[in-house]
């Protein structure tokens, strides 16, 4: 089974008032057909930023890509007009951005704006179009008579029903999902993640769903990537990243989640914050936060390193600690 994506040596930097912010550095990623990939890390780490990049929506008065290839089915991504981007956008590719208040337009009707979609990928006519946005909205569970409605007439969790049903209306190869759950309580986060799994094994969709939650990913992803300071730090199948984790970062974030099975008096949160990306450490970037940092961990800067099949590791020390 092939690549529907294939991200080589992918930098982003954004031009400020106060300096270079190096915010996606030297990224690889792979993404397989009809496979969930999970991009995790904590806010600042570039994981948005790389998934604007796929979508090519970085806003280049302020942003630059220094390096990279993004290929989507053998076309660089990078390398397209903004004519042929248009038309893999939104059907080809499609993106659930974060927070569904800003993605939604508050004085149009939640019909009309799905049926949007198919008026201009699928070439139907406005009545097929809302015929089809009616459809879709009774896919992800909502009665097709409350597209009359406008936004601010859902809650939040209708609302991101209504942003899936967009962004899967002309049955997209690759599914870019944001955070899609952030701003849902649990019982609709549920929801919402068991109805995008379904859509997506339904529609043969492939997805790179960005969280900061493990447990989404347990539950969601084949594939882990895991990002600090811009790059991709540990990389693998769900059970190598689960299982036998070997970057501290990976480690730091496991021991921050509850767990229903060990008894632990206090949880045991990453010190220190994620660098400003203006001002990126020197050697790795996890050093000053790295309980197993030594001195060479401050001038070197690690490359991946395969510690098995499948399962890469960026740090100088992956094969003395956290080894299993």
């Amino acid at each position: 089974m092939g690549s529907v994506l294939e991200i080589s040596d992918l930098c982003v930097e954004f031009h400020t008032q106060n300096g270079v912010a190096h915010a996606v550095n030297h990224v690889d990623l792979s993404i397989g057909e009809k496979r969930s990939v999970g991009l995790v890390g904590e806010t600042g780490a570039g994981k948005t930023t790389t998934a604007l990049s796929i979508m090519q929506l970085i806003d280049l008065r302020h942003g630059k890509y220094t390096s990279g290839r993004i290929d989507f089915r053998g076309d660089d991504l990078m390398k397209l007009k903004d004519t042929q981007l248009q038309k893999i956008r939104g059907k080809e590719i499609s993106m659930i951005f974060q927070d569904p208040m800003t993605t939604l337009n508050p004085v149009i009707k939640v019909q009309d704006q799905i049926a949007e979609s198919y008026r201009i990928h699928e070439k139907d006519s406005p009545a097929e179009a809302l015929i089809r946005a009616k459809d879709m909205l009774e896919m992800v569970g909502i009665p097709a008579g409350r597209g009359e409605e406008y936004p601010h007439q859902f809650s939040g969790g209708m609302k991101q029903r209504v942003v899936i049903a967009m962004a899967l209306t002309c049955n997209p190869q690759l599914l870019l999902a944001d955070e899609p759950t952030t701003a849902l309580d649990v019982t609709i986060q549920s929801q919402v993640l068991d109805m995008i799994n379904d859509l997506k094994d339904r529609l043969g969709t492939s997805m790179l769903l960005i969280t900061h939650d493990l447990g989404i990913v347990a539950e969601t992803c084949d594939e882990v990537a895991i990002m600090y300071a811009g790059e991709i730090i540990e990389a693998g199948a769900l059970r190598q990243i689960f299982k036998d984790f070997r970057h501290p970062y990976t480690d730091g974030l496991f021991n921050s989640i509850p767990s229903l099975t060990k008894k632990t008096h206090r949880l045991m949160p990453i010190p220190g914050l994620m660098p400003d990306p203006k001002q990126l450490p020197g050697g790795c970037h996890f050093h000053p936060r790295c309980p197993h940092a030594v001195d060479e961990c401050k001038v070197a800067h690690p490359e991946m390193t395969e510690v098995e099949k499948g399962h890469l590791v960026r740090c100088l020390r992956c094969t003395e600690v956290l080894s299993r």
